[in-house]
């Protein structure tokens, strides 16, 4: 089984996610259910070999190799990106594919609330967007980075694992670092982006200590930064935040 005969099963279902494993044929998830695609064999250990073969870099296969999991992005010229997790299950490698936009919408067509947009504008300060997996942090961030681009003559570094949506230069410049290819954490590429000249940092998400005491530091000292966490309001952010 081909892996573009895959994704492009997906993209026609209007999936959101894809998941791949030894002894099951693709699932897709459409609408929030699972569904095998009918007809089609199982999967074999052979099949998610070479999948994951053709999903992955070298630089991400040995980052399997050595933590047993790896986040990844992968890009067809046709149908997208899609953010991959490759992983073990019972010894056997298993994969799951998010489908992501190709075009990121505005902030309006969202309909998130104006007072977005001015937050987006602001020179310096330190916004987290938090909400459960597959809320929309990562669609509403890029969104925001999108505004920037197209409205103010920025510098826009994003660090993030792996990258989702491609930004191209349009009023600002945007670097898009990822994690594992460009910097080895969002600490270090946090730390680094100080150094080059930043007006505004996205750092994908808040994972430790480190980096959320980098991040405040990037706030205090004049930069506007972006992120998120897996948090449901705001007490529990900053509980999170104090606690991290």
């Amino acid at each position: 089984m081909e892996l573009d005969g895959i994704l492009r099963e997906g993209v026609g279902r209007e999936a959101s996610d894809i998941h791949l494993k030894v002894g099951a044929p693709p699932i897709f998830r459409v609408s929030g259910r699972l569904a095998p695609w009918e007809g089609q064999p199982s999967l074999t250990r052979d099949d998610m070999n070479r999948l994951c073969e053709s999903l992955l870099t070298d630089s991400h296969r040995q980052r399997l190799r050595e933590a047993l999991q790896v986040d990844a992005g992968y890009g067809h010229p046709e149908l997208g990106r899609f953010r991959v997790n490759v992983f073990f299950q019972r010894g056997e490698p298993q994969a799951a594919l998010r489908l992501i936009p190709a075009r990121v919408r505005d902030i309006r067509e969202l309909n998130l609330p104006p007072v977005v947009e001015r937050i987006a504008a602001e020179r310096r300060g330190l916004v987290l967007v938090t909400g459960t997996t597959g809320s929309g942090k990562s669609t509403t961030l890029a969104s925001m980075i999108d505004h920037v681009n197209r409205s103010a003559d920025r510098h826009i570094i994003t660090v993030e694992d792996p990258i989702e949506y491609l930004h191209r230069d349009d009023k600002s410049v945007i670097s898009q670092r990822e994690i594992g290819v460009d910097c080895t954490t969002f600490a270090a590429g946090l730390k680094g982006s100080l150094r080059q000249d930043p007006d505004v940092i996205l750092v994908g998400e808040m994972r430790d200590l480190e980096t959320i005491e980098t991040a405040i530091m990037a706030a205090e000292t004049g930069h506007l930064v972006l992120s998120t966490l897996h948090t449901l309001d705001a007490t529990e952010t900053v509980t999170r935040a104090i606690s991290a």
